[in-house]
């Protein structure tokens, strides 16, 4: 089984955070996001993964290489101009061999049982098999409506409450058969979403759902990238196991000054210092090589690799980015400090989220 991870999205929503980094990257509890979905397809022994990739792709193929390391066979193709979620598939065709493959929206982290949706795709003979997740407001995404044998018989695309007649939708995940791809003309910006799978419904071709109710989050906005760190720390997901003792960790060469308060669930990553009478409050992750220096307090946050966080400070409800520095006695609440910011000494930030990369501040 072949599958395409479709990694070439631009990552608006998150940006700052994505000026820098491609949002495939961005580290989930100190590891990229895309890690997690590789090692889960090999888990599923689907091994030959192509990745679609255009916006920021050297930091991905740099970290991830021929796959070797994460026990898959890893290939890349080159959007040149945008090319939709089915141009992408359409253009790493060559890799497909004509075998039906899995696609995967690069921004989904799912626990989907992606064993069981092969074994349905093959069962039902179905032509594409979509993977769906009940969400709370159905209102702001593409319902799909299917008939008592899974098949699908509706797509409703933002539907007002009145018309809400389920609350499944489109989970970002598809079983297709080679057959999908005659569909797609090269080169050319074609969605699946919105136009593949309606076509394929209006001839009638059989197109299944295989509804889940497993853990599912999209990162598409830093709040909904925050909630799958938090969420991961919590145990939601089977893809991260929590020390069921203490749900604190610290990575190898990691400093943790014994007058420091630390109360989990918190995820600290190695080559870290935790100065004396700090207080670390989770959900919280810290990365690799960051310094949280004497008598801070760090809260509710994501600290990316590199930071530097100076004595006094505060954060809370917070992402920091990459080699940050945050000056003494300095707060920062419920905002975004991209990469390589500079916090000077006894700043107040709050509610900000529209710095650049690089910034000095204050």
């Amino acid at each position: 089984m072949k599958a395409v991870i479709l990694v070439g999205g631009l990552g608006t929503r998150l940006r700052p955070l994505t000026l820098n980094t491609p949002k495939a990257m961005m580290p989930v509890l100190n590891k990229p996001f895309l890690e997690y979905v590789i090692r889960r397809l090999a888990r599923h022994k689907v091994t030959d993964i192509v990745l679609a990739i255009s916006h920021l792709a050297q930091p991905i193929e740099d970290h991830f290489g021929n796959g070797n390391r994460f026990g898959v066979r890893l290939e890349y193709t080159a959007e040149e101009t945008a090319l939709g979620t089915a141009g992408a598939v359409k253009n790493a065709e060559e890799y497909l061999e004509g075998e039906a493959c899995l696609v995967l929206n690069g921004d989904i982290f799912t626990d989907l049982d992606l064993t069981a949706m092969m074994d349905f795709h093959r069962r039902s003979r179905a032509l594409a098999t979509i993977a769906l997740t009940p969400v709370e407001d159905p209102t702001i995404y593409g319902l799909v409506e299917t008939d008592d044998y899974g098949r699908i018989t509706r797509f409703l695309e933002k539907p007002r409450w009145e018309d809400v007649t389920t609350n499944m939708i489109n989970a970002g995940t598809y079983m297709l058969e080679s057959q999908v791809l005659s569909y797609i003309p090269p080169q050319t910006n074609f969605s699946f979403e919105r136009q593949v799978f309606p076509y394929l419904l209006e001839r009638s071709e059989p197109i299944y759902a295989f509804p889940s109710l497993c853990y599912w989050m999209d990162i598409g906005t830093p709040e909904k990238y925050r909630r799958l760190n938090f969420d991961l720390l919590e145990g939601r997901s089977n893809q991260y196991q929590p020390d069921t003792t203490t749900n604190i960790s610290i990575g190898e060469y990691s400093e943790c000054h014994p007058t420091a308060i630390v109360t989990a669930p918190v995820v600290i990553g190695d080559s870290c210092s935790i100065g004396k009478n700090t207080r670390l409050t989770g959900p919280l992750v810290i990365g690799n090589g960051s310094n949280i220096t004497n008598s801070s307090v760090v809260e509710n946050s994501i600290i990316w690799q590199n930071v530097s966080v100076e004595e006094d400070t505060n954060v809370r409800q917070s992402i920091i980015a990459n080699g940050c520095i945050i000056g003494a006695g300095s707060l920062i609440t419920d905002s975004i400090v991209p990469d390589n910011v500079t916090v000077a000494t006894g700043y107040r930030m709050i509610n900000c989220s529209d710095i650049q990369p690089g910034a000095s501040i204050g």
